[in-house]
């Protein structure tokens, strides 16, 4: 009698806006539907055109669904029935605030401006599908999700989605999420950080398998900027243009901005399991890839050119391990700069394909580096290094 409460409750709810998940065994069925229909007293029942056994079903929720659609200078919310939402409109920018605990959201965006933004908050997961959405800012950031929790921003396949926030905003980035940001779907997205960084979030960035393409073309600080770890499985980045670093990964630390949060997983740490990366780090003493803690290699293809005096292809804070445990390992780095002398401090930093403070460890996979710029190195090693009869190092390592 409960579940068929339940269902009796979902039905009343469940409008072409809101799509029904239905859980059996841990596995869900996602439908689209504006109606349920029920036989046998409530024991089996119909949505759409499939059937369900309700002694199988676990449980059943409502995901509703928000669309937010751009047109020059105006925008319009479509929040269906989505409960204890509201938006507001000025113009082309959108703000989103949801203080619904119980059901899940989502967002389509789609459209074109050159004056418009999105900012949401809110105290649940969500997502994000970006559906040929061309959204640059004339105030702050482009996509600004103020949610702390895990928000899923997917790229729909065949769509081509660009980003650019506003010049001089106190904005962190055109593209900026509080929480964990995991990107998925095979669309492209291509950013422009105008202000500070492209991309960034607080928590970790994660791109998944099926992700697409993801490009940068200019960055006044770092084209990708993640706290608390960078994960990649799959995909295709290139970044250029940036002032700062290509990639890099800021511990979270707890309230004295000094020490590691020890409740944070795998902080201050990158792993790339797959997909490609091509990097220019053309600007003096930045880095392609910049990791204060380890980095660990199982897959994927890597070209980066640290082109600038001082510059560095990587940088490791801790160790670097490099294997095939997922795809296969190819490394590709090129080190033309020369030497960088800080007018402040004096100081004076080579141009390196890759410095590792930690150890470096290589058991498979094959790592390229030249460094023709003048007093450049290849590979610098604080620690130990090992390289696996398995693996191939072509490059000048000093350890």
């Amino acid at each position: 009698m409960l579940l068929f409460l339940l269902l009796m409750g979902v039905g009343g709810a469940a409008y072409a806006q809101e799509q029904i998940r239905i859980w059996q065994a841990g596995e869900d069925t996602r439908l689209s539907t504006s109606e349920i229909l029920f036989s046998d007293g409530g024991a089996n029942f119909t949505v759409g055109e499939k059937a369900f056994d309700a002694s199988t079903v676990d449980s059943i929720t409502v995901v509703h669904t928000v669309t937010v659609t751009y047109s020059g200078d105006q925008a319009t919310v479509d929040l269906g029935h989505a409960p204890k939402v509201t938006a507001t409109v000025e113009g082309a920018h959108v703000s989103i605030l949801s203080t619904n605990e119980k059901s899940e959201l989502e967002f389509v965006l789609q459209g074109e401006s050159t004056q418009g933004s999105l900012t949401y908050d809110g105290p649940l997961k969500c997502k994000f599908y970006l559906n040929g959405l061309n959204l640059k800012s004339d105030k702050g950031a482009a996509i600004d999700i103020q949610c702390g929790k895990r928000v899923a921003l997917i790229l729909n396949p065949g769509t081509e989605n660009v980003l650019a926030d506003a010049a001089g905003g106190e904005q962190k980035a055109a593209l900026y999420c509080k929480g964990h940001l995991e990107v998925e779907g095979s669309g492209s997205l291509t950013v422009t950080g105008n202000t500070k960084h492209a991309i960034a979030t607080k928590e970790y960035l994660q791109l998944k398998k099926t992700t697409g393409s993801i490009t940068v073309t200019k960055a006044a600080s770092d084209a990708i900027h993640a706290g608390q770890y960078f994960l990649m499985s799959g995909g295709s980045v290139t970044l250029s243009g940036q002032a700062g670093d290509g990639i890099q990964v800021e511990t979270v630390t707890l309230s004295d901005d000094v020490t590691p949060n020890p409740e944070k997983e795998n902080n201050g740490q990158m792993f790339i399991r797959g997909g490609s990366i091509n990097i220019t780090a053309a600007r003096d003493a930045v880095k392609g890839i910049k990791v204060p803690g380890d980095l660990t290699v199982s897959g994927g293809t890597f070209t980066i050119l640290a082109s600038g005096d001082g510059s560095r292809g990587i940088q490791v804070g801790g160790n670097m391990l490099v294997n095939e445990d997922d795809n296969t390992t190819l490394m590709q780095i090129r080190a033309t700069g020369t030497t960088y002398e800080d007018e402040e401090t004096d100081d004076e930093d080579r141009c390196i394909g890759i410095r590792v403070k930690g150890n470096l460890t290589v058991n498979a996979g094959t790592i390229q580096v030249a460094n023709p710029g003048k007093y450049s190195y290849g590979i610098k090693v604080s620690g130990k290094y090992t390289k696996s009869p398995n693996a191939t190092v072509q490059a000048n390592v000093k350890n």
